[in-house]
C-alpha cells in the first residue's frame, strides 16, 4: 500500500478536500470553506495545513465561534444541505461558544463540521491552559459538552484515528433521516503527530445524497387512509424543501384537490398565490391554515417533526384526525401514532401519487381552504398595508419589505417577535425565498445566519429582520459582511427590549418584569443609536421614522455597494392575530388574580390536547 506522512492537521485537511458532490448537475467541493478562530489549540497545526491550500478550502475569520458556526448552519440551509462549511475554533472557551450553535444545528437537522483543539492525549503538561479538569474523571474535557447536541461526536488522540472517524462524520452529515451536526475535538498533540496515511484515503469522492424509498406497504397504507378521507390536509415541512420536493408537492397537492398548510421551516414551499396554499400552520401561523386544521380527517405530514408551534402543542387538530408521516427520519415519522411512511419526500410524494390514481378530494373542502385563506389575506393586507402611524408595527414594516423586495430575495429572522410577525406577513414570490431559525430559535441566528446564507447565494439580496434584543447579543458578523464583501440589508426594528416575551409574560398573567428596558432594575434608561453602531463596523445605515422613510432607505440599501442597516421604531403590543395555542407553564398557585384566571384558560386549552396520538 502507497502511504504518505503527514500530521494528523494536515491529513485532516487533505482528506476534506477531497469530499466533493454534485449539485444541480455540477460536481463542487462538499466543504465550501472554514470559518476559524485560531488560538492556542489550533493556530501551530491546523491552520498551519489550511494556509497553503486556500484556494481549494477557503478560510473565514470569524469575530466570535458561535456566530461563524450559526453562519456555516446558514450555508447549508440556503444550500438544501447538499454543500457544508466547517467552524473551527481553539480549546476551551472558544470550543464552548459553539455549543449553542451546535444546538440550532442539532434540532433543524442542519450539518455542520465543528472542529475544535482539545487538551493532551499525553496528559504530560496537565493542566494546560483553558483546561477543566474533573477530579473523578480526568478523560473528560470541556468538549464533552457537545455530545447533547451532535449526531456524531468523537476526540481523536491518535493520528490514525480519523482513518475511521471522518468517513462516519461525513456519512452522518450526509444521511437525509440523520443529518446533523458533526464534531471533532482535535488532541493538541495529536495534531503534531505524523503518521503513515494509506493514498487512496485522500483520493476524491463523489457524494451523492441518497433518496430512500418507503416501503411498499407503507405506501399502500397512506393510500388506502388518503382514499377515505373527506377532508385531508398537507402540512409542508423543512423536508420538502430538503428533499427538492416543492415541485411535486404542488403537482400533488392540485393533482388531488389537497389543501397545504406550512411549517415554519416549510414556509415558501409554494408560492403565497398558488391556489392549493391555505397559509402557515400553529402557534405563528394563519388562522386559515389552523381552522382548516381543526376540521381535518387526516393530515398529511410530510417532511416535518411537528413541533409544538406546528401542533399548537397538539391542540389544532381534531381529536380522531389520523396522521400520515412521510419523513426521512424514523424518528419524526413514528411520532403520534402517525401512519409511517419512512422515506424520501420526493420519491414518496411520487409513489403515493401514482397510489391514489385519480382520486380527488371533494371540491367543496377546498373551496373552503380557499374562502378560510381569502379572509386571512384580507386581515394580513389591513394590517400590514401602507400607514402613516409615527410609529408602525411590525406588520406595517414587514409588509412594506415584502412589497419592494424581489422575487428571489430571502426573508431571513430567528428569534423574539419577528418569526411570528414574519411567517404570517411574508408573501412567498418564489420557492425557498424564507428562512426562520425556529428550531432552536437562537437569538443572533439573524445577523449571522444572514452572513452564511449570502455566501451560499451571493447572486440574491438577503434581507435580514433584527429585533433591537437580537442586535444586542450578536451583531459582530455585520463586520465580517463587509470584510468579506456579502451584502446584506439588515432591518432593524427597535421595540425597546424582548418585547414578545413580555406579551406572554402578560398573556399569562404575569406583571411587566425584566423585559422590557422600562421595566428593568437600572440607573438610567440611555437609547442605542444602531445606526451608528453598525456604521463603525463600515456599513452604511440611517435611521427612518415612517414606512414613506423606510421605502426610500430600502431603495437606497438595494442600489449600495455594501452592506446597509436601516434602523426603525416599531410597536411593542401590536401583534398579528391568528395564534394557535401554546403550552407553557403557569403556576397553579398564586395570589395574583390575572394569573389564577390565566391558570383557569390554561387548565382547558390543555383538556383539548392529543396526548400522544
Amino acid at each position: 500500500m502507497k502511504t504518505v506522512k503527514l500530521t494528523m492537521g494536515q491529513a485532516l485537511v487533505r482528506y476534506l478536500i477531497a469530499q466533493r458532490t454534485i449539485i444541480d448537475g455540477d460536481e463542487v467541493p462538499l466543504f465550501a470553506g472554514l470559518f476559524g478562530i485560531f488560538g492556542h489549540g489550533n493556530v501551530t497545526c491546523i491552520a498551519e495545513a489550511l494556509e497553503p491550500v486556500q484556494d481549494q478550502l477557503p478560510t473565514w475569520r470569524g469575530q466570535n465561534e458561535q456566530s461563524m458556526a450559526l453562519a456555516a448552519i446558514a450555508y447549508a440551509k440556503a444550500k438544501k444541505r447538499r454543500q457544508i462549511m466547517i467552524a473551527l475554533s481553539s480549546i476551551g472557551p472558544g470550543a464552548t461558544n459553539m455549543v449553542t450553535a451546535a444546538g440550532v444545528a442539532m434540532s433543524n437537522r442542519l450539518p455542520v463540521l465543528l472542529l475544535a483543539g482539545d487538551t493532551f492525549a499525553n496528559r504530560i503538561p496537565d493542566p494546560v491552559l483553558q483546561q477543566v479538569e474533573h477530579f473523578g474523571c480526568p478523560s473528560t474535557t470541556a468538549n464533552d459538552a457537545f455530545r447533547s447536541v451532535t449526531r456524531y461526536w468523537d476526540r481523536i488522540v491518535r493520528p490514525e484515528q480519523i482513518l475511521g472517524s471522518l468517513p462516519q462524520a461525513v456519512a452522518t452529515m450526509l444521511d437525509p433521516a440523520d443529518c446533523g451536526p458533526a464534531f471533532l475535538g482535535l488532541a493538541q498533540d495529536a495534531q503534531a503527530e505524523a503518521y503513515d496515511y494509506p493514498e487512496v484515503f485522500f483520493e476524491p469522492t463523489v457524494h451523492e445524497i441518497p433518496r430512500p424509498r418507503p416501503d411498499v406497504g407503507s405506501v399502500k397504507a397512506a393510500v388506502e387512509i388518503l382514499r377515505g378521507a373527506e377532508k385531508p390536509l398537507i402540512i409542508a415541512g423543512g423536508g420538502v424543501q430538503y428533499s427538492g420536493a416543492t415541485a411535486e408537492l404542488a403537482a400533488f397537492a392540485e393533482a388531488h384537490n389537497v389543501p397545504v398548510c406550512e411549517t415554519i421551516g416549510g414556509r415558501t414551499s409554494l408560492l403565497h398565490d398558488h391556489p392549493m396554499n391555505i397559509g402557515p400552520i400553529g402557534v405563528i401561523g394563519s388562522a386559515s391554515a389552523n381552522a382548516m386544521a381543526a376540521e381535518a380527517d387526516v393530515v398529511f405530514a410530510v417532511g416535518t417533526r411537528l413541533g409544538d408551534f406546528i401542533t399548537g402543542s397538539w391542540t389544532v387538530f381534531r381529536e380522531d384526525a389520523r396522521i400520515i408521516a412521510l419523513n426521512a427520519a424514523r424518528f419524526d415519522a413514528v411520532k403520534h401514532r402517525a401512519v409511517s411512511v419512512i422515506g424520501d419526500a420526493l420519491v414518496g410524494l411520487e409513489e403515493i401519487d401514482q397510489g391514489l390514481a385519480n382520486w380527488r378530494a371533494p371540491d367543496s373542502w377546498i373551496a373552503k381552504g380557499a374562502k378560510e385563506y381569502a379572509e386571512w389575506n384580507t386581515l394580513v393586507d389591513k394590517l400590514s398595508g401602507p400607514t402613516n402611524a409615527e410609529v408602525p408595527s411590525y406588520a406595517h414594516v414587514v409588509g412594506a419589505l415584502n412589497r419592494m423586495a424581489d422575487p428571489t430575495d430571502l426573508a431571513l429572522s430567528a428569534a423574539g417577535g419577528l418569526p411570528g410577525e414574519v411567517c404570517k406577513v411574508w408573501k412567498g414570490k418564489s420557492v425557498g425565498t424564507y428562512d426562520c431559525e425556529f428550531g432552536f430559535s437562537c437569538m443572533g441566528y439573524e445577523i449571522a445566519g444572514a452572513w452564511g446564507a449570502k455566501m451560499a447565494n451571493p447572486d440574491r439580496d438577503v434581507i435580514a429582520m433584527v429585533g433591537d434584543g437580537s442586535y444586542l447579543m450578536m451583531n459582530s458578523d455585520i463586520y465580517s459582511t463587509v470584510l468579506t464583501g456579502d451584502k446584506v440589508i439588515f432591518v432593524v426594528m427597535d421595540n425597546g427590549g424582548f418585547a414578545v416575551i413580555n406579551r406572554l409574560q402578560n398573556y399569562k398573567g404575569g406583571k411587566s418584569f425584566n423585559n422590557m428596558f422600562v421595566d428593568t432594575r437600572r440607573k438610567e434608561l440611555v437609547e442605542v443609536d444602531f445606526a451608528k453602531h453598525a456604521e463603525s463596523m463600515g456599513a452604511l445605515s440611517e435611521t427612518v421614522h415612517s414606512i414613506s422613510e423606510l421605502e426610500q432607505a430600502f431603495a437606497r440599501a438595494k442600489a449600495a455597494d455594501r452592506t446597509y442597516v436601516i434602523v426603525t421604531k416599531v410597536q411593542a403590543h401590536e401583534w398579528t392575530p391568528g395564534d394557535a395555542w401554546w403550552d407553557v407553564g403557569v403556576p397553579e398557585v398564586n395570589e395574583r388574580e390575572e394569573i389564577r384566571a390565566a391558570r383557569v384558560d390554561h387548565e382547558a386549552a390543555r383538556g383539548k390536547q392529543r396526548v400522544g396520538v
